[in-house]
């Protein structure tokens, strides 16, 4: 057996949320170039780093691809996309969960209404997807003992504080306690759940993601020497989904650069 076999995920049939743009986009691509068929989910095909929407751009490369709109705040939009995609191909093996939102806020200054929203798109998105893909995985007959996965995004800042950042800390935090409850509550039926922790991701964003004071933080903290890349994080959750990664249910893996070890 070559050892690129482990990683070939044809026949597989993915989903990734918030693949529009950076993390999601790169995971997107790399699901499709090892052989998925991949279902683009998100509220937007715009591209916040530049370029052709994820979709038709891989459509165009010869990828099984497609766009379904899909806002996870939205529980009717959750199992819409769901069972569209199980009407097309017949079952779901794997769940990317990488939608998410940030309002950069200390508690003090965080307006209730925008905690909630937080919440609801990085947490309460996380668990509605997690929710209606478990449903119909447990139905499917198992692959090597796996009836199907599901890799949740988390963040190195739901590990430890995230500067004046409250409400996204909170949600990556309770993402990977949702990642734990749900690989032992459901492993006895052959669902395989776990989380990647990135580090800092230069994504190609603006805004805050691209504040010299945050820049310098993220690079005197990270031992590596260079930040994280959008195709780390995509090479993590290939290995994730992937006949590589067995015996492995419940793990957080860290994707810093060393930054917690430092």
């Amino acid at each position: 057996m070559k050892i690129q076999d482990n990683f070939n995920l044809s026949g597989k049939v993915c989903i990734v949320t918030g693949a529009a743009s950076g993390i999601g986009r790169a995971i997107a691509i790399r699901l499709a170039q090892s052989g998925a068929s991949v279902t683009v989910a998100d509220v937007t095909t715009d591209v916040i780093e530049g370029g052709e929407p994820t979709a038709s751009m891989l459509e165009k490369a010869g990828f099984d691809v497609q766009f379904r709109h899909t806002d996870v705040g939205s529980t009717a939009d959750v199992e819409t996309l769901i069972s569209d995609v199980v009407d097309r191909s017949g079952r779901l093996d794997i769940l990317v969960n990488n939608a998410c939102v940030r309002h950069a806020r200390p508690l003090l200054e965080m307006d209730e209404a925008q905690w909630h929203h937080i919440l609801n798109i990085n947490l309460s998105g996380a668990f509605r997807c997690c929710k209606a893909s478990v449903r119909q995985m447990i139905r499917q007959s198992a692959i090597d003992d796996v009836r199907g996965r599901i890799i949740n995004l988390s963040s190195q800042h739901g590990i430890i504080s995230a500067p004046g950042d409250i409400a996204y800390g909170t949600s990556k935090a309770a993402v990977a306690y949702l990642t734990r409850q749900i690989a032992s509550d459901y492993a006895a039926q052959g669902i395989v759940c776990n989380a990647i922790a990135p580090g800092k991701i230069q994504t190609g964003a603006g805004g805050r993601a691209a504040d010299p004071a945050v820049l310098d933080r993220a690079i005197s903290r990270t031992p590596w020497p260079r930040l994280g890349r959008p195709m780390d994080v995509a090479n993590a959750v290939l290995f994730m989904c992937s006949s590589s990664s067995t015996f492995i249910t419940g793990a957080e893996l860290m994707v810093d650069g060393g930054w917690m070890a430092a």
